[in-house]
């Protein structure tokens, strides 16, 4: 299938591994990019991360970080898959990836090495600390940047911090990231001059977090605690048989659900008519929610708080989040034939472009997969591509 995304034309250089950059890549990639991806010859430790059917080819490096994009195996320590990547760097618009700087140029391709040889190349670091800090050469995973910004703490306290059960870190930058590089892409346009684009996740995760958090320290000197106490108090409800999360969300809002539960009472009891004392009280309004809760069916609720157009939900179990009401009728999950993998399971982009769709037009590759077909594109003769196969340089899928 063709791209036809708004970034169709776009070619990308993809030298990440495991979640942060590939899934940067990878949005990329369904926004329309064509999208090189770069491994070494062992392939991104991702492949073997969570089941399988076929080694390398895990349920997690396919699902939602690895399609749109051409497997490339190279060895950047070999003289002969250096020259490769020379050789490539030339051809394409965005080099994205999350090899420590140092690292990178000591392999030869830092930035300044990869601008002389393309001068309108954005080239993209995804790294765990800000370059300018004296965290610059440490290496970093969501754990790590959860643990360092704070975020842990603000979902369990400071005396107990707990992580989101979500690799939300590298997620967030990663979206960070696509947006960075296509900003930098559109300046391109207009002065015909790549940059260097550089995505620090502890940065990018605490400025994140400060949006609500910081509380009274968002004033100096502060006027207050941290935290936003609504996020510490929220909870689901329990009803009569299952779960529901509701909202009222403004004076009327709470005042028309507490009279159509049959509680006018709590209206000034909780101040729900004054944003500040519904803030100030918010502890005891999920008291009351979790009180009131157990008097109906999750389907009474629903049809009760549809009237009232109060935001609701029921939960969604993950074992059936492909029937969720909403995400079955837009038929955001499909079952798609992998060539070697069988039947799949992906979400498809949730961007929509009204002229430019985004959408999956490639599965995810095996372990190099494109090697010959992306280094014939970049010149190389079958001669030259077959002597960096032999030389172990290159690698190929069988």
């Amino acid at each position: 299938m063709t791209p036809t995304g708004p970034l169709s034309g776009i070619r990308v250089l993809d030298l990440t591994s495991v979640l942060f950059g590939p899934y940067a890549a990878q949005m990329l990639g369904d926004w329309g990019a064509d999208v090189i991806k770069v491994e070494p010859p062992a392939g991104d430790t991702w492949r073997y991360t969570g089941v399988f059917r076929n080694r390398g080819m895990s349920g997690q490096f396919m699902a939602a970080v690895n399609r749109n994009k051409r497997s490339l195996a190279l060895d950047l320590k070999h003289p002969d898959g250096k020259a490769a990547l020379a050789r490539l760097i030339p051809t394409v618009d965005a080099l994205v990836t999350n090899v420590r700087p140092a690292a990178m140029a000591r392999l030869g391709f830092g930035y300044e090495a990869c601008a002389k040889l393309n001068p309108r190349l954005i080239y993209a670091a995804a790294t765990g600390f800000g370059q300018d800090g004296p965290w610059a050469a440490r290496p970093a995973f969501d754990e790590i940047i959860q643990a360092a910004s704070g975020l842990a703490s603000s979902i369990g306290s400071d005396e107990e911090p707990e992580f989101v059960p979500s690799l939300i870190g590298d997620k967030i930058c990663a979206m960070a990231m696509v947006g960075a590089v296509s900003a930098a892409l559109f300046r391109r346009e207009h002065s015909g001059q790549g940059q260097m684009v550089e995505v620090p996740m502890l940065e990018t995760i605490a400025g994140f977090n400060s949006i609500e958090m910081l509380g009274g320290h968002a004033f100096d000197p502060p006027i207050g605690p941290t935290g936003y106490k609504r996020m510490k108090n929220r909870r689901p409800v329990q009803t009569k048989d299952g779960w529901l999360t509701m909202l009222p969300y403004s004076g009327d809002n709470w005042c028309a659900f507490f009279e159509a539960v049959g509680r006018p009472e709590l209206i000034e009891e909780l101040g729900v008519r004054d944003p500040v004392l519904r803030s100030q009280n918010i502890d005891k309004v999920y008291d009351r929610m979790s009180e009131i809760g157990p008097t109906r069916t999750t389907a009474e609720w629903e049809e009760l708080l549809l009237r009232l157009d109060v935001p609701h939900t029921a939960f969604a179990r993950l074992t059936e989040i492909g029937e969720q009401p909403h995400l079955a009728a837009v038929a955001l999950f499909a079952d798609i034939d992998h060539p070697t993998e069988g039947r799949i399971r992906q979400a498809r982009p949730a961007t929509k472009f009204s002229e430019s769709p985004a959408g999956i037009h490639r599965m995810a590759p095996r372990l190099g997969e494109h090697s010959r077909e992306v280094l014939r594109e970049a010149g190389l003769s079958d001669a030259e591509i077959q002597a960096a196969v032999d030389s172990k340089a290159v690698g190929v899928a069988s």
